[in-house]
């Protein structure tokens, strides 16, 4: 999260890590959906979030 708004916090409205159940795990960024496990059926590579918001915020 520390790498995120260091590298995007002039185009991150809002960032948040919210526990959930159901091995659920999802990243949104200023409302967004940008990762889901529940759709990949997998965990996240290294890196891989990180690259997801670059692409976004890059366009």
């Amino acid at each position: 999260m520390d790498e995120l708004l260091k590298n995007y916090e002039h185009l991150i409205e809002s960032a948040a890590l919210i526990p959930s159940d159901g091995g659920r795990f999802e990243v949104s960024v200023n409302g967004q959906l940008i990762y889901s496990k529940l759709q990949t059926k997998r965990h996240a590579e290294a890196g891989e979030i990180v690259n997801l918001i670059h692409k976004m915020v890059e366009g």
